[in-house]
């Protein structure tokens, strides 16, 4: 049984897959009188190929139990797509570089519950896998005609554990 190591969700970690949107580091403006603070430019959105247009939906991701089995990745070759969590529960993300899907360069990550993700355009990616409660998500994503979702399945399946869990050094 192949266990993928669970790392921590940091933005240099996650660069080659696209943005990891957090607050902390972000450029912040005070608007509207000084009553709020803009957090600005959290990731880049990536949508307009053919004619592509952004779509804001909400999600909502039933718990997986671990261990759980990595079978297949997808992945969106027209544009960019961003998790955005709106309760502070931690949650799993699986990527892969874009390009044909190399699995052993399969990285598996945990957030600290705030942080959401910014896929970049083609980036391999499970699809969501929200942990331990139902799991509300604001998803900005692409779109409009054309293929934009590939599915391919693993020739070996990789699996998150409980002990890749408890492994994480924060």
């Amino acid at each position: 049984m192949k266990t993928l190591a669970i790392e921590p969700l940091t933005r240099e970690a996650f660069a080659p897959f696209g943005d990891v949107i957090e607050l902390e580091g972000a450029k912040q403006i005070p608007i509207n009188l000084g009553t709020t603070i803009r957090y600005h430019d959290l990731a880049k959105v990536d949508v307009t190929d053919e004619g592509g247009r952004t779509l804001v939906n909400l999600f909502r991701g039933q718990p997986r139990a671990l261990p759980f089995e990595i079978t297949m990745m997808e992945r969106h070759p027209l544009g960019s797509q961003a998790f955005i969590p709106l309760n502070d529960k931690p949650y799993l993300v699986v990527v892969a570089p874009a390009g044909e899907l190399d699995e052993s360069k399969i990285r598996a990550f945990v957030t600290s519950g705030w942080q959401g993700v910014n896929y970049a355009k083609g980036v391999w990616h499970h699809p969501l896998l929200a942990l331990g409660e139902v799991s509300d998500f604001i998803v900005v994503d692409r779109g409009g005609d054309g293929l934009n979702l590939n599915e391919q399945n693993l020739r070996e399946s990789q699996w998150l554990t409980e002990e890749a869990m408890n492994a994480v050094v924060v």
